[in-house]
């Protein structure tokens, strides 16, 4: 059975950014309820494990929280998000658009996830300064040892302090990144 106001907003959040943020702050009013659901890109080697994903995107939504508006949940899933929506009882499913490039492929995602499910898709563009901000492009970042500083306009607190431990941390790659001055020497 679809709850009617229960919406799920997918994705690997690896990690959680502010743009990611924005979109949930902004479809807070159009649902009662919205899980905020974490899964796992096959195609994606992680930089956080879904503990941590999970961890982190609670300690954002309850900044959330204290705004009137839907409640929010966090959940994570394994396996194909359509079986998870409807596992829920979802009766949408969230996606935020930077640019024509992902509404394109978020638009066939969409019908295929209607014709399978008949859970509809709610689109919500990102607010212009998120334009450019993906999960891929902070990994990208810190992995090539960018300053926490250069991060903060990407990503929440909480992600820059899990950010941090990954580069401080020896056996992470990340630590290795920060241990070496570029010529991969190390310093």
């Amino acid at each position: 059975m679809t709850d009617r106001h229960l919406a799920i907003y997918t994705g690997s959040f690896d990690p959680i950014t502010l743009g990611h943020l924005d979109v949930l702050s902004r479809v807070r009013g159009m649902f009662d309820r919205i899980v905020l659901a974490i899964g796992r890109n096959p195609d994606k080697r992680p930089l956080f494990t879904m503990e941590e994903r999970a961890s982190m995107a609670r300690t954002c939504i309850a900044d959330l929280a204290r705004v009137d508006g839907a409640e929010i949940q966090v959940e994570t899933y394994e396996g194909l998000t359509v079986d998870f929506a409807r596992r829920i009882g979802a009766c949408a499913m969230i996606r935020g658009i930077r640019n024509v490039t992902d509404l394109a492929g978020e638009s066939q995602l969409a019908i295929t996830n209607r014709k399978v499910t008949g859970i509809e898709t709610v689109f919500i563009v990102s607010g212009e300064e998120y334009a450019y901000t993906s999960s891929s492009l902070i990994r990208q970042m810190a992995s090539l040892g960018a300053s926490l500083e250069q991060l903060s306009t990407f990503v929440p607190a909480v992600v820059l302090e899990a950010i941090r431990e990954k580069q401080d941390d020896p056996d992470h790659p990340f630590g290795e990144i920060r241990r070496t001055d570029g010529d991969g020497s190390v310093e």
